[in-house]
């Protein structure tokens, strides 16, 4: 399968530049962007892997995360390869980092005729860096959406500002990863820029979609206080509604940092609830930070077992000992 790359131009002698995210690449005839992605074929963007997928199956939506959008839900996710950061952590490098692998080409409308015929609520493009396959993602979002699916993206939020607004419109859900509060950990952990993820953060929430943040916590690099009051405050000042999921790192790829204690991650928990509503933590069992609860009772409204969920919200997403009506997406 092939597909019309899109947002770049020509440059003089035959070299491309491409526009999709803030690495900016300038490739000349014959080279391959560094993302695996995009090559430069007699002048002219190509896309090396539209269709091309490492994985399509079934997972409960809290996987992504997301727990506050449809709750309980199973979802189609799929991936492909490549992603246009290098974050020496990745706990998906050999897919995201190695373009090698085995795939199984699939065109959107196989993609959402899967989603139907397994019962799911959408479309999750997760797992790698779902918009350095952008097209793809794009084609099968408008298809999903006619379908009457959800879409969900997973991502690091690398992206210039005209394609996402493009994209924008075809998303119900999206969790972003922001890794660190520090642009000196981006660019020297990730290979990439701070001001781009934020401001990529900021226009998603501005456009009301629903919106969930992943923070892995590394001990040593992202876990102290001094971060943890930025990432909480950054997010608290578009709306204190917004679910962030501190998660466990493992030793990964390039990285061997020890793994993130749990005690760190309840601590850093206790930090960013001080004015966040809605705190969790993932990748390891701790305590009392699994749960959604009521801010005005304290009642907990949603209650997790691994991917399993109770939900105990009014069918309207008020709570049923106060109320307040909270901020989570149910069934339409």
């Amino acid at each position: 399968m092939t597909a019309t790359a899109t947002y770049w131009e020509p440059r003089p002698d035959q070299r491309v530049a491409c526009r999709l995210c803030p690495v900016g690449c300038v490739l000349r005839p014959d080279q391959t962007g560094p993302c695996g992605t995009r090559t430069n074929r007699d002048g002219r963007m190509e896309l090396l892997r539209y269709g091309k997928l490492v994985a399509a199956g079934m997972d409960p939506i809290e996987k992504k995360p997301l727990y506050h959008f449809r709750p309980g839900a199973p979802i189609l996710s799929v991936a492909g390869t490549g992603c246009n950061l290098h974050c020496a952590f990745c706990q998906n490098w050999s897919i995201s980092q190695e373009h090698d692998g085995r795939t199984e080409a699939m065109t959107p409308a196989e993609v959402v005729a899967l989603a139907q015929e397994h019962g799911s609520v959408g479309v999750a493009y997760t797992y790698s860096e779902p918009l350095v396959w952008y097209e793809f993602v794009r084609d099968t979002a408008r298809l999903a959406r006619k379908a009457g699916l959800v879409n969900v993206v997973v991502s690091n939020g690398y992206i210039n500002a005209e394609p996402l607004q493009e994209l924008i419109p075809l998303l119900d859900a999206v969790n972003f990863d922001l890794k660190s509060m520090d642009d000196r950990f981006y660019r020297n952990v990730c290979k990439a820029s701070l001001g781009s993820v934020l401001s990529a953060i900021t226009a998603v929430h501005a456009a009301g979609v629903h919106l969930e943040v992943t923070n892995l916590v590394i001990p040593g690099y992202n876990d102290t206080d001094d971060h943890l009051a930025r990432l909480r405050d950054f997010l608290a000042d578009l709306s204190a509604d917004i679910p962030l999921h501190l998660s466990a790192y493992h030793p990964a790829w390039k990285f061997d940092a020890p793994p993130t204690p749990p005690a760190t991650l309840e601590h850093a928990a206790e930090v960013c609830h001080e004015r966040l509503h809605f705190v969790y933590v993932g990748n390891v069992h701790v305590p009392d930070w699994t749960d959604t609860r009521c801010p005005g009772c304290g009642e907990v409204i949603i209650a997790r077992h691994a991917y399993r969920t109770e939900n105990r919200l009014t069918p309207d997403a008020a709570c049923r000992s106060c109320g307040r009506h909270l901020p989570v997406v149910l069934a339409s």
